[in-house]
């Protein structure tokens, strides 16, 4: 055994770490954190100095097992987990659960994999550092608190399954009061004035006027100003400029810039940064400082000198402008400059060359520009045109990289011919454009990034969590609708003459942006209404402030603990006392034939509509809204509608067809048992029965066989996960090697045999007998797989030490029990709620061993 034991986070990681340390170190894995609070419970005893109590999962115990032996056979421990809190937190939970002694066991950290940074560390090791470990733990648990709290008071009063969280709903909120500013938003009408001149050369450039015309009127009148005036330059100045690189990469700026330039969305962009780092090839990339290290300066210098010339360099010392930053890590950057691309596939090049360029165009010169203003003067009028122009003297960091912008209004400016003032110009067109101002621009991922680290909400490891989280329970999804058409006017100067033209432009379009859906906008609705405090920016804020207080030994963490909850958890008691259901609804109407009102609101399976209420002796009439639709926008006429399907239009050899809309959207039901879903282009209201016809023959030619293979009829189809064929109750995923629509024969048989193949080889155990079996899985994992039941083994579990007993009793605790008869409801009173005990005022460190 070896005398020392690193232990670090991830399998990656330590098989890089262990290349660069000798024979007398081994570095193994904790597979991110051993313990955290119990999943089914909240593990908080807030009556108790709010102590969380840790657990080590199951699929982690027989890992905690083997490092805690190897501990025991090991010198000295090195515990070698993230810079961040959250890697302080999993390195005091390895000294915990595996009963380090603090005489053995050190601490290092190292902002990058390098064979340089790992000997240094091993040369400088510290102590765990209990602040870290104490704000990690603020967080942990205050957000613990939050969501086990309030999410069981949404199952009752809003939706099952809906959760709450301290950051998340925050994002949800920004999200929604955005969308709501798009859609309150009333645009208004000028006309923009461009203008093309041109010199006694024949030179011609661009100038526009500096403000917008407010009228058609005031438009043509001023068009009509100009028809015989004659223009000369009135002003021309040009003034020397420069133009500075930004500072390389955080992690909410490379989430940006990655999003703008690559078209990453935020957590493409951290699994991409986390698969470079652990390869050794960029520093740490959580982190929202933007310093650079003496000996990453120096290296920069030598390279920019080396590849560009000594003009080129210039070293510059940047400050971050992001509220509480923690930990003073580097910025992102590349380990070695002298690598100008490197990455295993073509996305990790391509983000590691964007990480490249931004960090070596940090310690280069300015560019040196020369910018011209020309006023234009006309003798008619005295609205003057403007033209402005830029030349590049020196390109300096403009060599390697300019920084991308979120601002799709940004005109970039041009060259300008030679000019002098009094200088005249003939004009070849001016053009009077309509023009119409625009609503607020919906969040992308990327500048909701922005948009939450200016406010001081969440870190650097919190944003892409965030952002996934908020889609995954549908509060938020990328938007799809491209717009509508608009028209608008264009009048057009040229030759004495004015052109009159009507142009048609798409607006509205929410595609790729961050939209709420009808579940985000009830669940924020409740939580603004009834949690507003929580909910609150500057809140949100001052709890990520006192978490880096924390930090930094400034403020005890049950204190800060304490001071939260005796104000939130009387806001929770009450609002599950006395709270109203209905939260959500829309009165749109009375029904002319019942009388009953009629009603918009979130349902078990979504928005719906309904005629009635619960307390009618008739029951209700309800109907899904169409995925278009949303219960804050759809109208009494839309709804009314809802309520002629279902529709029979036809019938189809010998059978009804029939348009209808489900919980899962609009569908053509023909044959009783076949359904096809419409296409998001088709409305179940107007759909005819040609175009159901069209959509029922496109299904059936779909699930028409295309080859017999060993007598089983082979299909093909397109899914969620691309294109497949299915034979024999298997779904084969067909790769872009082949031509989906023109498969040979022999392609569909090579398809099959080989994953026949792959299913033979995944197969580790099978218990035909008992119907069990032992599964290859991803990542280097196995299932013990029964039926519809799977249990995944931990990476450190061998699969063929498994004994069918093991297996089936693994089987048992993991299969859904059968729930027992309801039992009737009796009244019981209602038991006081406990007096919480004030937490003590004791300095309160994490335990130590």
């Amino acid at each position: 055994m070896a005398k020392n034991l690193v232990i670090v986070e991830s399998p990656a990681k330590a098989k890089t770490i262990e290349k660069f340390l000798g024979k007398d170190y081994k570095v193994a894995s904790s597979f991110g954190h051993i313990a955290d609070l119990p999943a089914k419970e909240l593990g908080v005893a807030v009556d108790k100095d709010f102590e969380p109590k840790y657990i080590v999962s199951s699929d982690k115990k027989d890992l905690v097992k083997k490092l805690k032996k190897m501990a025991a056979e090991s010198e000295t421990v090195w515990l070698a987990s993230d810079e961040d809190r959250e890697g302080e937190a999993i390195a005091w939970h390895l000294a915990e659960q595996l009963d380090l002694k603090e005489e053995n066991t050190k601490r290092i950290v190292f902002n990058a994999i390098t064979k340089s940074a790992v000997q240094h560390a091993i040369d400088n090791p510290r102590t765990i550092d209990y602040d870290l470990v104490n704000a990690q733990q603020a967080r942990r648990v205050l957000d613990r608190i939050v969501g086990y709290e309030i999410s069981p008071i949404l199952w009752r009063k809003v939706k099952g399954g809906a959760s709450a969280g301290r950051v998340q709903s925050v994002a949800v909120r920004l999200i929604v009061e955005r969308e709501d500013e798009v859609l309150n938003f009333k645009p208004q009408a000028s006309y923009r004035v461009d203008a093309v001149f041109e010199t006694a050369d024949g030179s011609s450039f661009k100038a526009k006027l500096p403000s917008n015309i407010k009228s058609r009127k005031a438009a043509e009148e001023f068009l009509g100003l100009n028809k015989k005036a004659k223009f000369k330059i009135a002003d021309l100045t040009k003034k020397p400029a420069k133009k500075s690189p930004a500072p390389p990469f955080t992690t909410s700026t490379l989430q940006q810039e990655a999003s703008r330039k690559l078209f990453f969305n935020v957590s493409r962009t951290m699994q991409l940064a986390q698969r470079l780092y652990e390869a050794g090839l960029i520093t740490y990339m959580r982190t929202d400082s933007v310093n650079l290290s003496k000996e990453a300066k120096s290296s920069a210098s030598a390279e920019i000198q080396k590849a560009y010339g000594k003009e080129f360099h210039k070293e510059r010392n940047y400050k971050g402008k992001s509220k509480g930053a923690q930990e003073a890590h580097e910025a992102i950057r590349p380990t070695d400059f002298a690598l100008h691309s490197a990455g295993a596939d073509r996305d990790q090049t391509r983000l590691y060359e964007l990480i490249w360029k931004r960090a070596i165009a940090s310690q280069m010169s300015d560019a040196q520009l020369e910018r011209t203003n020309v006023v234009i003067e006309a003798d008619t009028h005295d609205k003057n045109f403007t033209a402005n122009g830029e030349i590049v003297k020196f390109e300096g960091f403009l060599k390697v990289y300019l920084e991308s912008t979120d601002d799709e209004d940004l005109e970039q400016q041009g060259l300008l011919p030679e000019l002098k003032t009094g200088q005249s110009l003939s004009n070849k067109r001016i053009v009077a454009t309509e023009r119409f101002t625009r609503p607020p621009y919906r969040y992308t991922e990327a500048s909701l990034v922005k948009k939450l680290e200016e406010l001081g909400i969440g870190r650097p490891s919190t944003y892409a969590p965030t952002i996934t989280t908020i889609q995954n329970r549908k509060y938020v999804q990328k938007g799809i609708n491209t717009g509508e058409e608009r028209s608008y006017a264009q009048l057009t100067l040229a030759d004495g003459e004015v052109q009159e033209e009507t142009l048609t432009e798409t607006t509205g379009s929410d595609k790729g942006k961050l939209v709420p859906t009808d579940v985000g906008r009830v669940v924020n609705e409740f939580l603004v209404e009834h949690f507003g405090n929580i909910l609150d920016y500057n809140f949100t804020a001052k709890v990520e402030e006192s978490f880096d207080n924390i930090a930094e030994g400034k403020e005890e963490w049950k204190d800060m603990m304490d001071h939260f909850y005796k104000d939130f958890h009387p806001t929770v008691t009450d609002v599950a006392e006395n709270a109203e259901r209905e939260v959500g609804e829309r009165i749109l109407g009375t029904d002319s034939k019942t009388g009953k009102p009629i009603s918009v609101r979130l349902g078990r399976f979504g928005p719906m509509a309904q005629i009635g209420t619960v307390e009618d002796e008739e029951k209700p009439q309800f109907a899904s809204l169409l995925p278009s639709q949303s219960l804050n926008t759809v109208t009494l006429e839309e709804v009314m509608d809802l309520f002629k399907l279902p529709r029979t239009v036809g019938e189809y050899n010998g059978h009804p067809v029939e348009v209808n809309q489900g919980r899962f959207g609009p569908y053509v039901k023909f044959n009783e048992k076949t359904f096809v879903s419409l296409e998001d282009t088709d409305d179940p209201l107007t759909l005819t029965f040609d175009r159901a016809a069209e959509l029922i023959a496109q299904k059936e030619k779909a699930d028409a066989p295309i080859y017999m293979y060993d007598e089983q009829p082979v299909t093909k189809g397109v899914g969620r996960f691309g294109p497949y064929i299915k034979w024999a109750g298997m779904f084969i995923s067909v790769n872009k090697k082949y031509d989906f629509d023109n498969l040979t024969n022999d392609d569909i048989e090579t398809l099959i045999k080989d994953k026949i193949q792959k299913e033979k080889d995944k197969l580790i155990v099978d218990w035909e007998d008992e119907g069990i079996r032992i599964e290859k899985a991803r990542w280097g994992r196995h299932n013990i797989i029964k039926g519809k039941t799977k249990v995944e083994l931990a990476k450190t579990i061998d699969p063929l030490k498994i004994t069918l007993e093991k297996a089936k009793e693994m089987i048992a605790k993991k299969a859904p029990k059968k729930k027992a008869a309801a039992k009737k409801k009796t009244a019981t009173k209602k038991k006081a709620a406990p007096k919480k005990k004030a937490a003590t005022k004791t300095k309160s460190k994490a335990k130590k061993k």
